[in-house]
């Protein structure tokens, strides 16, 4: 007979595997008094040697915002090869009995491309009609030099045999372009003037392009409003109306677009450039939002959005967030609210974020922030919402603020710039720790839910952030300014910490994050001292 308190296994899940990233979940019941934990290890077939993962995240049942979800373990392993096969094997332990391990066979997403062999049939402005209508699985529809008109696409390719709009020198599309409930179509190396919307299509692809948002069709650029899935929108220029001004910040403000908007699951949306829209990256928010997991946002580059840089509201679990740099944004990273998660922040470089570098808003459940930099005028760290912040992780993040102000009737912190200011904060099941915090006033004030603190001694005496840091803007190896002000295009800064920095060696080991560090330690925020910068936006 099983203990009181015992875990019973249930299902194992990995829905929807994007091309570095599987998502891991395992459902339980049992475990009422929250104990049961899950390790994770992986290693690509046929290798011998197993790599461990970050463990799985206990989620509780819950609902916020019309949605809820079940009791369960859950969790993501980063930094995969596409199409490749994987075991991962999964310890379910509980010191009150129920523990087993399983072991499963996973494999990513390939990365999206051509049919071996394709044909190639050459198109004009004046044949596109014909040869589309006539478009077979397979198919690569070489798009000559002229401007095509606005229209609807309505064929679909096969897996392994997309349909391929490829474009040339020359080549410009006239929105808007609509296709609705289609599968397997590519768009590559084409310019786009207006929207480009793809509600309900499946295996959506669009690469080495340029969209130029118009102020029709709201500004938005990529877009789908209804539920589609594993789409691949990656290495695009992405250009929207929205001035960086004070009136257009915020919800309120005089700003539009979506730059690249989805709803679903699998959606791959990865070294973009996307400036001058309200939001740069999103997902659907509210009833609208459908199966939004396994989605990964993944080395953009975000620059002049007017009220979210990425928005990833109503993310349901496993949204990963990594390695994007976000320059001068009113608010650079949101979670409004996550559903229980977890939702993934993981060395983000977010420089010059007007009002607040993280938004975790309306309830929000779930966060997980790794290794993020933060450099912004006022407040370095604060989440300004009314309602409860809840069951918040973070390790390995430098946040720098300063002196606060007012910008479009919004503050960014108060006039010394607190590092840390969270005041409903669930101090129950928050766990902060190895983070490190300054402000250029040389101050040290912090708000940790109904608690205020005056010093770095304080933090670690009184909260979970035992091993947390004090640190100024001399952290950095290259000379970066404070934002004095914001409303200022600047451009992005080395974020990289310098040897012999406070940040160096001074944050925790994670387990498929921090691979590969040097010295004694991971090194705190989104790069390791010495390391070469990754590529934000468009690969060359």
């Amino acid at each position: 007979m099983a203990c009181p308190g015992a875990v019973f296994a249930g299902e194992v899940r990995f829905p929807f595997p994007t091309l570095q990233h599987l998502t891991v979940e395992w459902l339980i019941t049992g475990d009422e008094n929250s104990n049961s934990t899950v390790t994770v290890r992986y290693r690509a077939e046929g290798e011998s040697t197993w790599r461990q993962a970050m463990p799985l995240r206990l989620i509780a049942a819950g609902d916020n915002e019309g949605f809820s979800w079940g009791l369960r373990h859950s969790g993501s392993i980063f930094g995969l090869q596409p199409g490749t096969r994987y075991e991962v094997e999964l310890t379910l332990s509980d010191m009150n009995g129920g523990g087993t391990t399983r072991t499963e066979k996973v494999s990513t997403r390939a990365v999206p491309a051509p049919m071996a062999g394709a044909p190639t049939k050459a198109v004009t402005p004046s044949t596109f009609a014909a040869v589309a209508a006539s478009a077979q699985p397979g198919d690569i529809l070489e798009l000559g030099p002229g401007t095509y008109g606005a229209f609807d696409w309505s064929r679909s390719g096969t897996e392994g045999k997309p349909i391929v709009l490829r474009g040339t020198m020359g080549t410009v599309l006239n929105g808007p372009i609509n296709l609705f409930n289609q599968s397997h179509v590519h768009f590559d190396r084409v310019t786009i003037n207006g929207r480009l919307r793809f509600n309900g299509t499946n295996h959506f692809a669009l690469t080495r392009s340029t969209v130029n948002a118009t102020s029709a069709n709201n500004g938005d650029a990529i877009v789908t409003f209804l539920r589609a899935e594993n789409a691949y929108i990656a290495d695009n220029v992405v250009t929207g109306v929205t001035q960086w001004t004070e009136g257009s910040l915020g919800v309120n403000g005089n700003n539009q677009g979506e730059g690249i908007c989805v709803t679903g699951p699998g959606h791959v949306i990865m070294n973009n450039r996307v400036s001058g829209f309200r939001d740069g990256i999103s997902l659907i928010e509210d009833s609208d939002a459908k199966d939004q997991y396994s989605i990964d946002i993944v080395g953009n580059d975000l620059i002049g959005n007017a009220d979210d840089g990425i928005e990833a509201d109503f993310c349901f679990h496993n949204c990963r967030i990594v390695g994007n740099r976000l320059t001068n944004n009113f608010i650079a990273l949101s979670s409004q609210p996550g559903l229980g998660g977890p939702t993934y922040f993981v060395r983000n470089a977010v420089y010059n974020a007007v009002h607040i570098a993280f938004k975790l808003y309306r309830g929000s459940s779930g966060d997980v922030l790794l290794h993020n930099t933060v450099v912004k005028h006022g407040d370095a760290f604060a989440i300004s919402a009314t309602t409860p912040v809840a069951n918040l992780y973070s390790r390995n993040n430098l946040f720098i603020g300063g002196p606060g102000g007012t910008f479009g009737g919004y503050s960014s912190g108060n006039a010394t710039g607190r590092v840390l200011h969270i005041p409903t904060l669930v101090t129950a099941n928050a766990d902060l720790d190895h983070d490190g915090f300054g402000s250029t006033s040389g101050t040290f004030s912090a708000t940790w839910g109904a608690t205020a603190l005056t010093s770095l001694g304080a933090l670690r005496s009184s909260t979970t952030e035992q091993h947390a840091v004090q640190v100024d803007l001399g952290v950095f190896a290259t000379a970066v300014a404070y934002p004095s002000a914001p409303m200022t295009l600047y451009a992005a800064p080395d974020l990289r910490p310098g040897a012999g920095s406070a940040a160096e060696n001074a944050g925790a080991p994670l387990p498929n994050i921090t691979e590969g560090f040097s010295g004694s330690a991971p090194d705190l925020g989104a790069h390791e001292v010495g390391a070469p910068l990754p590529v934000y936006g468009p690969r060359p």
